[in-house]
């Protein structure tokens, strides 16, 4: 049976879409397999992202970002494209064509925090987390759509 493919994006690539990417495919591996991108190729991941990843077990620090379109233009199909951009940033989120089903799932924006790094890096837990349950939840209803 061929894995569940999946795309997340979001506006750069950096954050949200990596965490989502590292958790669908650390958690439910056997049954799914994440590739993420941007609108824009950040170039580099958001620290914030590395360091809270790290913590929870993964290690995303050897990841690239990479442009939605250059996704498109190898061809690659995906059975979801899932969205990752918060509420401000909605209307930048990059849209991907084809025929995959699209979810969107809103989140905070890491590169936006303010405050202390302390700060910073407890709202960036708070985002790994709630990327993390709602991966869970997601997996429990698309594995429960598909046995009926």
């Amino acid at each position: 049976m061929s894995k569940i493919r999946v795309l997340f994006i979001c506006v750069h690539n950096s954050a949200r879409s990596q965490m989502a990417e590292a958790w669908l495919n650390h958690l439910y591996g056997e049954t799914f397999e994440a590739e993420s991108a941007g609108l824009e190729a950040a170039g580099k991941l958001n620290p914030l992202a590395v360091e809270v990843m790290k913590e929870a077990g993964i290690d995303i620090s050897g990841n690239k970002t990479q442009k939605v379109f250059d996704v498109f233009l190898t061809g690659r199909l995906f059975n979801y494209v899932v969205t990752v951009c918060d509420q401000t940033n909605a209307e930048r989120c990059p849209i991907f064509p084809g025929v995959a089903k699209r979810v969107h799932w809103t989140f905070a924006d890491p590169a936006m925090l303010q405050g202390t790094e302390e700060q910073k890096l407890a709202e960036a837990r708070k985002i790994r987390d709630d990327i993390r349950a709602t991966i869970d939840e997601w997996v429990v209803l698309i594995t429960k759509q598909a046995t009926q």
